[in-house]
């Protein structure tokens, strides 16, 4: 007995809108708390960022983790806590994380003498700073979301002119699909553990609709092959054939493509690593969505049109 995913459709409709509807809650709710459905990085807000980690090489230096509330103490007592975020890094918890206003060099300096005299004594090596300018975040952050724009016009722009309107509208579903899950998984991480999104989640994005897109390109073609080529009148066995013959191809693909991304969110370092775990939640998005939403989408769609015309005639 073959699979039929038409036959299921109603429950992968219902798994995508929960999913959906998760997702959009959750960046309600991190507006309403944070000012941001999610949380923006350095990139796009603009301000200093200092990371900081215990020389542990020093006897008694590192005999106690870092905790949050002494850290936010000592910002308070030099006026820097309003609109400053703070993050605990590290397995052992010995690093720190500070994310505030623009601080120039003196005030830089001021904040880690205090910080050395109130916490310990930090490993030169492992201090980063950086500061990126108000001015420079919004153009970075306007700049991502019109790449993104363009991104959806242009995927619209071919569809339409490979396939037909509706192709294109029932792709774009799916892609709207798997970039509001991806946002969604993140806006719930920045409100339980801080994380952050910066300009490489927007690249992060832009590569998900490519991929997502290149499965649905290839599930669209098929039924449109098989509904020319085959004498099946009724489309949920166009559909069923056309996903049942690109299933194989679509699985290898993904699975293919996600082992080094899982490898880079292992092995690559705290820079990659949410840029990583993006990939990871729209890549598998992106491969279900093209099998059991576009598809089943199409056909419905297709369906209903038929039956207007039948009615009408």
């Amino acid at each position: 007995m073959k699979f039929s995913v038409v036959k299921w459709e109603k429950v992968w409709w219902s798994i995508s809108a929960f999913l959906c509807i998760g997702s959009i809650l959750a960046m309600i709710i991190s507006y309403t708390t944070t000012g941001n459905i999610l949380r923006p990085s350095l990139d796009f807000v603009g301000g200093t960022r200092l990371q900081l980690e215990l020389d542990c090489t020093i006897v008694n230096n590192c005999d106690r983790a870092i905790t949050v509330n002494e850290v936010r103490e000592i910002l308070e007592t030099e006026n820097l806590a309003t609109n400053s975020s703070i993050q605990i890094v590290g397995e052992d918890k010995h690093g720190i994380s500070i994310r505030t206003k623009t601080l120039d060099v003196d005030e830089r300096s001021k904040l880690q003498e205090v910080l050395t005299e109130k916490i310990g004594v930090f490993d030169q090596k492992t201090i980063q700073i950086d500061t990126v300018g108000p001015t420079i975040g919004k153009e970075l952050f306007i700049s991502g979301i019109l790449a993104l724009v363009v991104s959806f016009t242009g995927i619209i722009v071919y569809l339409s002119f490979r396939f037909q309107t509706d192709y294109a509208i029932f792709a774009i579903v799916a892609l709207f699909h798997d970039v509001l899950v991806t946002a969604g998984v993140f806006a719930i991480l920045g409100l339980v553990a801080g994380v952050e999104v910066d300009t490489l989640f927007l690249v992060a994005l832009l590569t998900i609709t490519g991929f997502s897109v290149n499965d649905t390109v290839v599930i669209y073609d098929r039924i449109r092959e098989t509904s020319q080529n085959t004498d099946i009148d009724n489309m949920n066995d166009i559909v069923d054939q056309a996903v049942l013959q690109t299933l194989t191809r679509s699985i290898n693909t993904s699975l293919t493509t996600l082992l080094p991304v899982v490898a880079i969110y292992l092995f690559g370092g705290d820079t990659l690593k949410y840029f990583a775990l993006a990939l990871i939640v729209g890549f598998v998005c992106g491969a279900y969505s093209s099998i059991f939403i576009a598809s089943t989408l199409l056909g419905w769609w297709r369906k209903t049109m038929m039956k207007k015309q039948t009615v009408q005639a």
